[in-house]
């Protein structure tokens, strides 16, 4: 039965309450009831209670008061409090201090019988919580008592090589371990719960040690059970695994097979997520910090691949650099022409990408960005006032950075790529000007093509050329061929200025295939050839 304890000044109010609720009928029973705090405070001295249901206004101790006396005191008692006073600095103290509950009177039976069976699973919880920190309390207790300390001190001094190989051999002989294996691995199994992938109150942390010590347990047993290695704890949060043995591929699917064991027995026991890195194979005892540093790596792609990972570095490696500017190009094209479809399709194909080439999160942040900078640069010539878009992809930015892993940044990233796709979506369709500011954009990436067409952009655009051209007017002022000639004589007049280059060179890069008639276009356009325009602006 829970036991609770009623706190209020007013006796009607308990009378009520205490008549009203059919306790035994909620598996409760009503222990006490006070009129002050102060009353309620020796009680519960003197008494086992689960559950306090205070009023706030009360004489000699009031409501508040009582709550940062069973904070402080008793933390395993819910509160719950009701008053007539809907003041919102009640609330922040009731926060404080922990309270579970805050009722305005008046409060129905029904009301106060559902806050009651909501509190008792917080009993349950709390009570739960208190019996398994008291298990691991113990046995991590009864661990630092155990010579165990020792012979994981002595494995990890080997394996890292902060001591003399030999000296770590000659005192694991004393301890009765030799090794002479043919060939070794090491596993690294570390708790994701306190990886930074997720936010942990100062409580959890402190559990950090004692659930490491659980991780061992469960791994020791097992391991010594297949004979195949030696656990050991590194340092106080992590676990690890020599693995001794024959460099076979049953030995390999052993390997993999203890460690999956390990995560699903440690998962029964303390319900918690274990993310593993299995090192490459090596030769010699002397050679074992490279097969833990390879192991340890494999554990930094947890950002990328996400949590619970089991990843075998002899059958996973960096891929080193990826290239997405194809798919970034069709990207900024399905953004720009209102694809909805294939924009999703290359986003899902640079994500696959970036996790298939298993890199840190350093590197993936990079291609994040790429990424964010392409989704905004579709709007470079399509949208004329992007201010707000260009703000936005700076947070963007910063945010992706701070994600604690791939999966939320991604996250980010592809609602950007909505935001972005439904602002051009919406800019104007129905007019054509999105239409005709397409075309501009496509004239300035293909300007430099001499076989550049009406038919050409009007396929692109998948319109009719006699529509094309009354909203392309519409828009600009110009026909499409008065726009090109301007963008290529544009162009000629940049190079004319910056480079010295030849006539005829520059002629092909703007996209006449006749010099000629380049330099007659030219002066036509200017008043000077491109020579004498050449010789103006060079001195």
């Amino acid at each position: 039965m829970y036991r609770i304890l009623l706190v209020d000044d007013e006796i009607l109010v308990r009378d009520a309450i205490r008549e009203n609720i059919d306790w035994a009928g909620i598996d409760c029973e009503l222990v006490g009831d006070c009129q002050n705090g102060q009353e309620a405070a020796e009680f519960v001295k003197k008494h086992p209670v689960d559950i306090v249901l205070t009023d706030i206004c009360m004489p000699y101790m009031d409501g508040m008061e009582l709550s940062h006396f069973l904070h402080d005191n008793y933390p395993d008692i819910v509160i719950v409090i009701f008053s007539g006073f809907g003041e919102f600095e009640y609330a922040k103290k009731a926060i404080q201090y922990n309270v579970s509950e805050y009722l305005l009177k008046p409060i129905t039976a029904m009301e106060l019988t559902a806050v009651i069976n909501k509190m008792k699973e917080k009993v349950d919880q709390r009570q739960k919580e208190k019996r398994r920190l008291e298990n691991l309390t113990r046995a991590s207790e009864n661990y630092r008592r155990n010579a165990q300390i020792i012979r994981s001190k002595a494995i990890e001094a080997l394996v890292t090589c902060s001591r003399d190989v030999k000296e770590s051999l000659e005192q694991l002989r004393t301890m009765g371990i030799e090794l002479e294996a043919s060939n070794y691995r090491v596993a690294v199994f570390d708790i994701d719960l306190y990886s930074g992938m997720y936010p942990i109150d100062v409580e959890k942390r402190q559990e950090s040690a004692l659930m490491a010590f659980v991780v061992y347990n469960v791994s020791n047993e097992i391991v010594e059970r297949e004979s195949a290695g030696l656990a050991y704890q590194e340092g106080s949060n992590r676990v690890c695994v020599l693995f001794q043995g024959t460099r076979t591929k049953e030995f390999s699917n052993k390997i993999r097979s203890i460690c999956r064991e390990i995560q699903q027995k440690v998962k029964e026991v303390i319900g918690i997520d274990l993310s593993v890195g299995i090192g490459r194979w090596v030769r010699s005892p002397e050679e074992l910090l490279i097969s833990h540093d390879t192991a340890a790596k494999a554990i930094q792609y947890r950002y990328l691949l996400g949590g619970c990972l089991l990843l075998d570095m002899e059958e996973n490696q960096e891929n080193g650099e990826i290239s997405l500017y194809e798919t970034l190009d069709q990207l900024t094209d399905s953004l720009k022409t209102g694809k909805k479809e294939t924009m999703e399709l290359c986003l899902a194909r640079m994500e696959q990408e970036i996790k298939g080439a298993f890199v840190g999160k350093s590197r993936a942040c990079m291609y994040l960005q790429q990424i964010i900078r392409a989704i905004g640069s579709a709007c470079d010539s399509i949208q004329t006032d992007r201010d707000e878009t260009v703000k936005d992809m700076e947070v963007l930015l910063r945010k992706v950075t701070e994600q604690s892993t791939f999966q939320q940044a991604i996250g980010l990233v592809k609602e950007y790529a909505e935001k972005v796709f439904e602002e051009l979506s919406n800019l104007n369709s129905s007019s054509g000007q999105r239409q005709a500011l397409l075309a501009l954009d496509y004239i300035q990436n293909n300007y430099m093509d001499p076989d550049l067409s009406l038919n050409e952009i009007c396929s692109y655009l998948g319109i009719s050329t006699s529509y094309f051209s009354t909203i392309f007017k519409e828009v600009t002022g110009g026909t499409f061929m008065e726009m090109l000639i301007r963008t290529r004589m544009d162009k000629a007049k940049e190079l004319l200025k910056n480079t010295t280059l030849k006539n005829y060179e520059i002629a092909e890069k703007v996209g006449f295939s006749d010099s000629h008639y380049f330099g007659i276009s030219f002066k036509k356009m200017t008043g000077k050839t491109p020579t004498e325009y050449a010789r103006e602006y060079r001195k």
